[in-house]
């Protein structure tokens, strides 16, 4: 990472930079998990323990979109697949070991059960995200592999603007999650603010391709009040062109860098949240599932079964795939 600013900016913040253009830094959830024995709404939803889950990225500078509601740094971003990148290999072992340093104060508090603290210490997920653009990093096929080789299961989060990344994928990540924050074109380019002017055209692209991969596939939608809550027709019809096995609407948090683009005003409430997914799973044929208060995010499923992932060893990263909902195309 050429930037010394940034990157004493970041290690301030909490991360811990393991290469020159990756990072790890401790999730709320996974702090809550070993003291309150609290997991995420991941946790809830698909079986992930908090404690064991890792938040990395490897791709902490390279990010194509300058989203409002995003919580991380921006202004500093390659938008191109990155020339130089970090080893794979030594990327996940890097990683583990900087969550390993990040949790070892942990060891020996009265609040944190013994065994919970030695299982965090060997990592069974991963969510691929934090900050940047992940599929920006050209050895994301053989990362994949790595963790899947060793047990760890892997949560892909992407902005969908990089078709040809997801059509290139192999392997899959055990989840992938695609986010889809806008309902059109013009929301798109006020809210996210993308480098290129052809970005929703790829994210359009993707979906299409995300509709035919064999892995567990989730659309996000992360909505702002006053910009892109709404629009339940049009955001259906771009669920139905890609007929994930779940859909998350979430609501936006005001936290990090995202107060200086927005304000508090623009936060909905988990009631908002709830009645944009009831009327989303009207239209789409979808279920709703189940829902998380503290987090404001409600889960809609095609079918009530394959929710949740084994906790430990390798899995199938083909996963349950069940029937189209109706009204699919």
């Amino acid at each position: 990472m050429g930037d010394q600013d940034l990157s004493t900016e970041l290690v301030g913040q909490g991360y811990q930079l393991v290469g020159r253009h990756s990072a790890v830094k401790l999730c709320y959830w996974t702090r809550e998990s070993l003291v309150r024995e609290r997991d995420c709404y991941k946790g809830r939803f698909y079986g992930i323990e908090s404690h064991r889950c890792l938040q990395m990225s490897p791709a902490i500078d390279s990010c194509n979109l300058s989203c409002r509601f995003c919580w991380r740094n921006q202004g500093w971003e390659n938008d191109a697949v990155m020339p130089e990148y970090d080893d794979p290999e030594q990327l996940l072992d890097r990683s583990i070991d900087a969550q390993r340093r990040i949790l070892s104060g942990f060891k020996g508090d009265p609040s944190v059960r013994t065994d919970r603290w030695e299982e965090s210490q060997a990592p069974r997920h991963i969510a691929i995200s934090l900050t940047g653009e992940p599929t920006l990093y050209p050895k994301m096929n053989r990362f994949l592999e790595i963790c899947h080789e060793r047990g760890i299961t892997t949560f892909l989060v992407t902005n969908g603007t990089n078709p040809d990344a997801l059509r290139h994928l192999d392997p899959l990540p055990t989840q992938l999650y695609v986010s889809v924050t806008a309902p059109n074109r013009e929301v798109f380019r006020r809210l996210t603010l993308p480098s290129d002017e052809h970005a929703w055209d790829r994210l359009e692209e993707s979906l299409e391709i995300v509709r035919n991969l064999r892995t567990r596939r989730v659309i996000r939608h992360t909505l702002v009040r006053g910009w892109n809550l709404g629009w339940i027709d049009a955001y259906a019809d771009l669920d139905l062109r890609a007929t994930p096995d779940f859909v998350e609407p979430k609501g936006y948090v005001y936290m990090g860098k995202s107060r200086q683009r927005l304000g508090r005003d623009h936060v909905p409430t988990h009631e908002e949240i709830a009645a944009f997914a009831r009327r989303l799973a009207q239209r789409t044929g979808y279920l709703v599932l189940d829902e998380s208060v503290d987090s404001k995010v409600v889960l809609l499923g095609r079918t009530r079964e394959g929710r949740h992932l084994p906790a430990h060893a390798p899995v199938d990263p083909r996963g349950p795939i069940g029937p189209a909902p109706a009204g699919a195309r």
